[in-house]
């Protein structure tokens, strides 16, 4: 598999780096914005925004598809079971969770956890994007089928995780959200063969590396 870095792969109106959403100038603007937003349905239920956390400048963002129950009431990503899996799988490669930002596609839990819908996450759209240009991190970790689909709308998650690749100058990893182990235990080594390969590719994309990279690297 080949990791196709730095040649973007375009996808019209998937990504749109350099927009710049007015008034949202930090982070913290991101999440009071979030706190307050009605632009869907979905803030009608919420008991608290799931804005995400963790450093400004981070080197890896995961993204999820949306908060779930635990989510909601602490307004903080990733804080159930599928959390405490995620949080083995970064320490499992040297990683803390306050290494890394998490976030999601929609910032406020759908109704018995359904699936966010396509409306939701488009009116979402502009905070992730966002976060994205203000964090500007190195690799960005899907997890799970919705939160790839915003990025690479023609793939599927079970071709497409595990194998790096940049669109529109991002460098994407997909991979199936922790959920998924909790509920098929088969996918349980998959997603942890997957995340072995996340600092191999952080190296490969370090500055040093990249001064370097006119043609496609060979990792994967």
């Amino acid at each position: 598999m080949t990791l196709l870095y730095p040649h973007a792969i375009m996808q019209p109106d998937v990504m749109s780096p350099g927009s710049l959403v007015k008034g949202m100038d930090s982070l913290a603007q991101v999440d009071r914005e979030v706190s307050v937003c009605t632009d869907c349905s979905l803030f009608q239920n919420r008991s608290r925004a799931v804005p995400g956390e963790g450093p400004e400048k981070a080197e890896v963002m995961l993204i999820g598809e949306a908060p779930g129950l635990n989510e909601d009431k602490q307004g903080r990503p990733f804080v159930g079971a599928a959390g405490h899996f995620l949080e083995g799988l970064l320490a499992s490669i040297g990683l803390r969770r306050e290494d890394v930002y998490i976030t999601n596609t929609v910032k406020c839990r759908p109704l018995n956890n359904r699936d966010p819908l396509p409306g939701e996450m488009a009116a979402c759209r502009k905070y992730l994007d966002r976060q994205i240009e203000l964090i500007s991190p190195r690799v960005i970790v899907t997890l799970g089928r919705h939160s790839m689909v915003a990025f690479l709308p023609k793939e599927t998650i079970t071709k497409a995780h595990g194998r790096a690749r940049s669109v529109n100058g991002v460098t994407l990893f997909p991979m199936f959200h922790p959920a998924a182990a909790l509920h098929q235990q088969s996918l349980r080594k998959v997603i942890e063969e997957d995340i072995k390969k996340l600092p191999a590719l952080l190296q490969e994309l370090s500055p040093s590396r990249k001064e370097g990279a006119g043609e496609q690297l060979s990792m994967f």
